[in-house]
């Protein structure tokens, strides 16, 4: 608590910063050089040696075979024992201002006393953050975006105090983890042939002509594939913003980059066709160009020539996701994060605007991050654009939904143990949550998060214990522990926080963070984390908490440790099988798509589920997901499909519907295209029109979707 009148000013600056803003700020030049490394969220201009960050050359390899993990796996490995150094002096620090994060910055939304107007002060805003920008990190990829109260933008970490002493600032948010709910994958045989998607007669219902196909994804789009190329051998894609590229100039309105136009493409298709030339994609190169692309087997199920809307038009975005392949140097200087969506939609709204076509947006990404109300920066930024009629976004609900190993080999649970809820009955009882990071033979370098919201109605005091510890570190509401360091390295950062400025809710934040300082790397520690909720004044009790998640990679070895960066997850007795739902699908005006096993008439064991922490029904509907053969993108031509498993595949079928309806009629909102989606699915055998925390309100009915929209401006004057 705050000793004195400064200490208490501080930390009423401190609050207008989310507390993981908080953790990352106290962090000094050296720890977060080393944390952009392992971190999707942080970046950095410049290359640490061997003393400042990881060994120069980190050996990348794909995570071990799933056998090869023991079912011990909470086990102590054997650490580092080199002794702790000890920490700087506050005044012997150097600032990390070659250190970056993306954030969005609410500004208050109407004109407070002695302030200008909000438009002028996020011009002030932004261009400070311009200036810094340019005078410290020109090789950082950044572009600020401004939409209503918000602004996006990538800021130096010494800016941050700076801006949560701005009196025009309400809140900082930070910019969430950005991840790829991996599909089950499997070989399609070359002789069989592609069940096509097309909804009912051509003449009815049209196949997308007069409407924009939007896809946000990674792994590239292969624009040459015969699914996307018209009756001329043209492609059907009319612009690619590869996020990561550097062959061509970036889009006029982004700072990064590299865009790709139709005419560009077209003449690289035609040229390929030239002997001694390679393939088109390799004429016009993306960043990412993987066999078997996830984004090409998503654009194929909602605008191939396979797909729903095969006459649709096409603009992507290659979301800059650094894979296992890619060096140290490209990772450090990278982000992975939210802030790449918003970009995205951004991009993609424009060129819907320079077609003067409505668009249908298909998202298949997620991150576990936020309250899951769908009052975080970036729901509420994708809810003003959807503000518009003739627009549409669809998300994957997530692959969050198994809890439990389908046979002894499968570990598809560890991704979906990520959320747990309670209820504390009375003043002085306790909840007890266990929350596991993983040993046996490795160590996890990724920062493991988890965030826990309750009523403002309440107030919980929460105390951590360590594995192998004793003693409890007790942190009471309006108490932080920030970067504490235990005698095992872990730093260890508590947030008690109460009525969050965006939901009035009451927020506890833990962060563990593997002691980044030069010389005595070490990671968390392994075992079962236990946090320990009482209650101290209790008129509701409830209370939810989500871990964010990591997917699993080796990110080198120091001696004898395998360095990772893996998934925690709560116990088998801690979690709680629900409001597994991706928080960006959490929005109010997005529709949150679950997997569907046609075959089986069943959703898929993986399929996130609802609801919102809100009580809101997410995800809306389910649509074909399981064992969907699409295009097989940059693949062998002799094995043109390929069949993949997730709500990765769901999302974009529901999403080249809504483009079909917005064919029908162009001034549907998004709230429309919901509500119509609602109103026309159908329940699955034995179930009624009852929405379900995993089917949502049934099953699509596509057709009769589009009856509803051809018919939505009816009426009959009675008088």
């Amino acid at each position: 608590m705050p000793h004195n009148d400064k200490d208490a000013q501080i930390d009423k600056y401190a609050r207008k910063l989310h507390p993981w803003l908080r953790v990352v700020k106290n962090g000094d030049r050296g720890v977060n050089t080393v944390r952009a490394d392992s971190s999707t969220r942080v970046a950095c201009s410049t290359t640490p040696n061997n003393k400042e960050g990881l060994p120069a050359t980190p050996i990348y390899a794909q995570m071990a075979q799933q056998a090869a993990f023991a079912p011990g796996w909470t086990s102590l490995v054997e650490q580092s024992t080199a002794k702790l150094s000890k920490r700087p002096e506050p005044s012997e620090r150097l600032p990390a201002d070659d250190s970056y994060v993306n954030v969005f910055i609410e500004f208050y939304p109407e004109q407070q006393a002695a302030l200008a107007d909000p438009a002028v002060e996020m011009e002030r805003v932004r261009k400070q953050i311009l200036h810094m920008q340019k005078k410290f990190a020109p090789n950082i990829s950044s572009t600020t975006s401004v939409r209503r109260n918000f602004l996006c933008a990538t800021i130096p970490i010494p800016m941050l105090e700076e801006l949560s002493r701005d009196p025009a600032i309400a809140f900082v948010h930070p910019s969430e983890p950005l991840k790829l709910d991996r599909p089950q994958i499997m070989s399609v045989p070359p002789k069989k042939k592609v069940a096509f998607k097309a909804i009912g007669s051509a003449k009815k219902y049209g196949r997308g002509e007069g409407v924009l196909i939007g896809i946000v994804d990674v792994g590239g789009f292969d624009f040459s594939h015969p699914d996307f190329l018209d009756k001329n051998g043209n492609t059907r894609f009319i612009a690619i913003w590869d996020q990561g590229g550097d062959f061509r100039q970036h889009p006029p309105a982004f700072t990064y980059g590299s865009e790709f136009r139709k005419a560009q493409l077209d003449a690289a298709l035609a040229a390929s066709k030239k002997p001694g030339l390679p393939p088109a994609p390799w004429i016009e190169p993306q960043s990412q160009r993987y066999p078997g692309s996830h984004g090409t087997h998503v654009a194929s199920i909602a605008a191939g020539k396979s797909g729903v809307c095969p006459e649709a038009k096409i603009a992507a975005v290659l979301i800059d996701v650094p894979m296992l392949e890619d060096d140290v140097e490209r990772r450090r200087a990278t982000f992975s994060d939210t802030s790449q969506i918003i970009h995205a939609i951004e991009y993609l709204l424009g060129i819907a605007e320079e077609e003067k076509l409505p668009i249908a947006i298909n998202i298949s990404l997620g991150t576990n991050g936020g309250s899951h109300d769908g009052s975080g920066g970036v729901s509420r930024w994708l809810d003003a654009c959807l503000a518009a009629p003739g627009r549409a976004i669809c998300f994957a609900a997530g692959n969050a939904g198994q809890d439990k190993p389908q046979s002894d080999e499968d570990l598809g649970w560890i991704m979906g143990r990520i959320h747990t809820s309670g209820q504390i009955p009375a003043r002085g009882l306790e909840a007890e949550i266990e929350w596991t990071v993983v040993g046996d033979g490795i160590e996890d370098w990724s920062e493991n998060e988890l965030e826990l919201w309750y009523s403002a109605q309440d107030r919980f005091v929460v105390s951590l214990k360590p594995p192998g510890d004793t003693d409890w570190i007790e942190v009471k509401p309006r108490e932080y522990v920030q970067n504490h360091r235990l005698k095992s390295g872990v730093r260890v950062s508590i947030y008690n926080e109460l009525y969050h400025p965006t939901n009035g809710g009451n927020y506890i934040g833990i962060y563990l963070s593997p002691n980044f300082e030069s010389e005595t790397f070490r990671g968390i520690t392994p075992g079962i984390w236990k946090i320990r909720l009482r209650g101290d004044d209790v008129r509701d009790g409830r209370f939810d908490a989500w871990i964010e998640r990591d997917d699993p990679m080796e990110i080198g070895r120091e001696g004898e440790r395998r360095l990772f960066r893996f998934p925690s997850f709560f116990t088998e007795k801690s979690n709680v099988d629900s409001h597994s739902i991706t928080s960006l699908a959490c929005g109010h005006r997005v529709i949150a798509v679950a997997n569907l096993d046609e075959a089986k008439q069943q959703i898929y064991a993986s399929s996130s589920q609802g609801p919102t922490r809100d009580g809101r029904n997410k995800p809306e509907i389910a649509a074909p997901g399981t064992e969907v053969i699409a295009a097989n993108g940059f693949g062998d031509p002799d094995e043109p499909w390929i069949a993949m498993t997730g709500t990765s595949m769901a999302s974009p079928y529901v999403t080249g519907v809504i483009g079909l309806m917005l064919a029908q009629n162009h001034e549907l909102t998004a709230a429309q295209c919901l509500g119509i989606l609602q109103r026309t699915a159908r329940p699955l055998v034995g179930g009624s029109y009852k929405w379900v925390n995993d089917v949502g309100f049934g099953r699509l009915d596509a057709e009769a979707a589009l009856e509803e929209a051809r018919s939505i401006n009816n009426r009959i004057k009675l008088r």
